[in-house]
């Protein structure tokens, strides 16, 4: 009798994990669509992020796309936005990265007021309908970037920034550089270029400053990820040497350079890491709904979603440069 109960234990518990493991399956559907909406798609930093994309969804068994135009062009990102609002078969749920936050504010609205629940990665529209924030603290990525160029000039120096304004990340790592220079008043922000997401505004405009002569320059920083790399290319055909470079992220090229000496420090971002818990929430949300999309949950201390999901940020330099470089591929 003993043994009789027991196989009929057994049985049961097998046939519970077997129908846990069928729930879990069927708990998602290779219908289900997660789309990730940014610029400049072509970049290392948005390859990255698309693995990221791709890992998570190999895991949930659900299809991914990351649309956006090839170009750092707004307008293009608003436009896609629109397509994809448009489409007959709704996307289950979208990552988005606002080139242009205001821009960007109307779109993510409308995706919400439909009942696609919305994340922003990488950069955030803050007044816009989005559940919430996964990347950089950017502020503190500033500050990181400030605190080793304050270093690396002891204290006194003029900088050129390089930026592209209306995006909201820069702005706020901008703000944590000036916030690190206010500790050394003789540290000076000259200049500060819009390079308009294209990356032969910070070459030309490098070659200008440095071939004039008339602006003494010892250090330039850049808040995105592709203008230090030209910056160094202009330093290094010019033998300036003596430059301090402070860039961002960590694709192939900025790495080598690094290692060469002709970058200084970079900060390294988690793109990866972005896309694939930004995915997963999403399927969080599309299997376990909130009660609403629009509540005001930052103003809710049980809120089943978070404000901000800080993914970290990392100081890259000549000692600690190969360990990045064993984690990073050339783009394709």
């Amino acid at each position: 009798m003993l043994n009789r109960n027991r196989t009929i234990q057994i049985i049961f518990v097998g046939a519970a994990l077997m129908c846990l493991a069928g729930c879990s399956k069927s708990a998602h559907s290779p219908t289900e669509n997660y789309v990730l909406i940014a610029t400049n798609i072509k970049i290392p930093y948005w390859q990255a992020a698309a693995a990221g994309l791709r890992q998570a969804a190999t895991e949930l068994q659900v299809r991914w796309e990351m649309v956006g135009p090839e170009t750092y062009n707004p307008q293009g990102q608003h436009e896609e936005f629109q397509r994809v609002l448009g489409r007959q078969a709704k996307p289950t749920g979208i990552l988005v990265s606002a080139s242009d936050a205001e821009l960007m504010k109307a779109d993510i609205d409308a995706a919400i007021d439909q009942g696609i629940p919305v994340i922003a990665i990488d950069s955030d529209s803050p007044s816009s309908k989005r559940l919430f924030f996964i990347g950089t603290d950017n502020y503190r990525a500033g500050i990181m970037g400030g605190e080793i160029a304050v270093k690396r000039l002891q204290g006194k120096g003029n900088v050129v920034v390089l930026t592209i304004p209306g995006q909201a990340n820069l702005a706020q790592r901008l703000r944590g550089y000036q916030d690190a220079f206010a500790s050394s008043p003789q540290i000076k922000i000259v200049q500060t270029v819009d390079m308009k997401g294209t990356p032969s505004i910070a070459f030309d405009a490098t070659k200008e400053i440095v071939s004039a002569g008339k602006l003494k320059v010892d250090a330039f920083v850049c808040l995105e990820a592709q203008g230090c790399t030209e910056v160094a290319e202009v330093l290094d055909r010019s033998s300036l040497t003596d430059k301090i470079v402070v860039a961002m992220d960590t694709d192939q090229d900025t790495l080598e350079r690094l290692r060469k000496g002709t970058i200084s420090a970079t900060i390294g971002q988690k793109p990866f890491t972005m896309a694939y818990i930004g995915l997963k929430m999403l399927d969080d949300l599309n299997h376990h709904k909130p009660a609403s999309l629009t509540a005001n949950w930052a103003q809710d201390s049980s809120s089943p979603v978070p404000s901000f999901v800080d993914t970290g940020a990392t100081l890259v330099t000549q000692e600690n440069v190969d360990t990045f470089l064993v984690h990073t591929t050339p783009a394709k």
